[in-house]
């Protein structure tokens, strides 16, 4: 029975990384009489002390390109462990862990959801108690149409409760963590989301976010990603980063960014308008030269994210400095708020 190329290319990578590399098959999931696995693949120093980056990607099925760029950065990391001092001593400071094929069914089969119609970024237990968009932001009435959270009172899908394990294991009791799910399909511009996306308020971290931001753009400044909290986009119920983060708040002395990267995938319609007559093409680049130019635009990305984890606590705004953060955040990205939220 023919396989998931996906899967085959991350067998190649893990096998590049060889000893430099931890892998293990977190489930398995039945898709048209396969059993996929569900990997997590870790390098760097395994000591709760250090910072942690975790990278997701192919939450969403159809969306392809996701799985395609943190692939591609495991395996640029890879191949650089054979021969890259610098690597070899950034790693000493710093844990990397990935889930490149969160949703490998869904890969397989071309869906936003997984083989039992469930969309995975709606499936969290969070109730938003605001108006979010009818059907967008999570329905419950059947997995045929889009956006399906699962039905009523049923646990997470096994790719939720796999993804829960790694950040409780491995993020969540560390002093400061950061992870970037990759996604596509949503405008023109490239964005950098975080939460909440379940309610307007904002996090309780957002003067770290600010600070992360201005870090950002002064690194990157050649880049033009919008960086911003998805509840200025719409709300959803559901929501896992959202899910994770509350979690998180459990241990308020630590410090965990989710991000989600949602490439804007309307730029590829508008440069190949034949794109709109395929569903992977509303989502994806379908010419070699641009899927190539996708991957190389977003590894600097990606390598921003390790170095700011690895160097955290040279930005992390601590006293009048964070509360001058907290201010200009609200004052960016919630003016409605006034001055109000949280401390």
């Amino acid at each position: 029975m023919q396989r998931l190329p996906h899967l085959d290319e991350l067998a190649r990578i893990i096998d590049t990384g060889g000893r430099h590399f931890e892998s293990r098959v977190l489930c398995e999931v039945a898709c048209q009489g396969q059993r996929m696995p569900v990997h997590v693949v870790s390098m760097g120093n395994p000591d709760p002390g250090v910072p942690a980056v975790g990278f997701f990607g192919g939450v969403h099925g159809l969306e392809r390109i996701g799985a395609e760029v943190v692939m591609a950065y495991l395996q640029n990391l890879a191949t650089r462990l054979k021969w890259d001092d610098t690597l070899h001593r950034q790693l000493e400071s710093v844990r990397l862990v990935f889930m490149p094929l969160v949703n490998p069914g869904g890969l397989w089969r071309g869906t936003r959801a997984n083989p039992n119609g469930v969309d995975l970024m709606r499936n969290a237990p969070v109730e938003s108690g605001e108006h979010v968009p009818w059907l967008v932001g999570g329905q419950r009435i059947s997995p045929y149409l889009p956006w399906f959270r699962g039905r009523a009172g049923l646990p997470m899908e096994a790719e939720n409760r796999a993804v829960c394990d790694v950040i409780a294991s491995e993020f969540l009791p560390r002093r400061f963590s950061l992870s970037v799910d990759c996604h596509s399909g949503f405008g023109v511009n490239d964005r950098l989301w975080f939460p909440y996306a379940h309610t307007r308020a904002p996090i309780g971290h957002i003067a770290e976010m600010h600070a992360l931001k201005d870090l950002f753009q002064e690194t990157l400044c050649n880049y033009r990603y919008i960086f911003e909290p998805q509840s200025l986009q719409y709300l959803a119920h559901g929501d896992l980063w959202d899910h994770l983060y509350l979690r998180s708040q459990e241990r308020p002395e630590n410090i965990f960014l989710p991000m989600t990267l949602e490439m804007g995938s309307w730029t590829w319609v508008k440069k190949n308008p034949r794109q709109l007559f395929s569903l992977l093409g509303i989502f994806n680049p379908l010419i070699e030269h641009r899927q190539q130019r996708v991957l190389r635009r977003h590894l600097p990305l990606l390598e921003f994210f390790v170095r700011a984890a690895s160097s955290h606590a040279r930005w992390i705004p601590l006293g009048a400095e964070r509360e001058q953060h907290r201010l200009r955040a609200l004052d960016h990205w919630y003016p409605e708020l006034g001055r109000e939220g949280p401390p």
